[in-house]
């Protein structure tokens, strides 16, 4: 419970943090807002095409008698739009970072830079670490859809499908959502995909704490984007306490915004809550 409490405020304090920082919270929503409009012109169509999907998946019902056949492919329809919206919001992460990779590899440096000490830096250029996450998404979509299609296999189970599957796949959505947002912070770190899984499957509950509360968030249309930039924020965040550097405390309030007592701004300064104009990428 402690470390489904520390999630939880994980994903809380990288809120706090974007907010306090408002230009990087600007700066953070334009992947979201790119990905967002690809997203809903396939789930549009996904939409439009699923009962006709259904239909042609069962050619073997046509002759069922009302109200059977309206009931069994309604069920099924139910399960198409329930997958899609899975796969929708594991792999919208996965996108919106893809695209998103110098805006969030900046957002998460200066949550490093706040928080004191070294920043880490992977040494690699931009396309190498495009090309690494590009590829670690690719590993994680084949894993997440073997999941998908064994949950959607099990959704055929009475109560059982209607009950225990639905949680079984937040869960899922929110472990594998906490390793991408992760994976920005770890990546710099050099921590490859598979010790990246090794240290979330140790601390499952902080990893599930984090990451079911945004996937629940993240089925309210628009609010993925908003909560994007505060997400990678808050994973940051978490990242430092998976690899020791934060000394398993839990976040702190003050911490987490980067507004400690001791460094609050001489006269002249620039106002606190703005921290250093995001870098240009050109």
């Amino acid at each position: 419970m402690r470390d489904l409490a520390g999630g939880f405020r994980y994903l809380l304090a990288g809120q706090r943090w974007v907010l306090g920082h408002g230009r990087w919270l600007g700066f953070g929503l334009l992947p979201g807002l790119v990905s967002l409009v690809l997203y809903a012109a396939a789930l549009f169509g996904l939409f439009h095409v699923a009962d006709d999907f259904t239909a042609w998946a069962t050619p073997f019902a046509s002759d069922w008698s009302s109200p059977w056949l309206g009931l069994f492919r309604g069920f099924l329809t139910g399960l198409v739009y329930a997958l899609g919206l899975f796969l929708a919001v594991i792999t919208f992460t996965a996108v919106t970072l893809l695209v998103g990779q110098p805006f969030y590899e900046s957002l998460s440096e200066q949550v490093d830079r706040t928080e004191g000490g070294e920043v880490p830096e992977s040494g690699r250029s931009l396309w190498e670490d495009l090309w690494i996450s590009a590829r670690d998404s690719l590993r994680l979509l084949v894993r997440v859809a073997l999941f998908g299609i064994l949950l959607f296999a099990l959704g055929f189970i009475p109560v059982i499908g209607q009950t225990v599957v639905p949680a079984l796949g937040f869960c899922v959505s929110g472990f594998f959502l906490a390793q991408e947002l992760t994976s920005v912070a770890l990546q710099r770190r050099r921590v490859d995909l598979d010790e990246q899984l090794r240290l979330l499957r140790g601390r499952r509950a902080l990893a599930l704490g984090f990451g079911v509360p945004l996937v629940l968030a993240f089925l309210v249309p628009l609010v993925a984007v908003f909560l994007m930039p505060g997400a990678v924020a808050g994973a940051t965040l978490m990242a430092r306490e998976l690899t020791g550097e934060n000394a398993a405390e839990e976040p702190d309030e003050d911490r987490a915004t980067g507004d400690r007592a001791a460094d609050a701004p001489a006269p002249g300064d620039p106002a606190p809550g703005f921290g250093p104009p995001p870098p240009s990428f050109k």
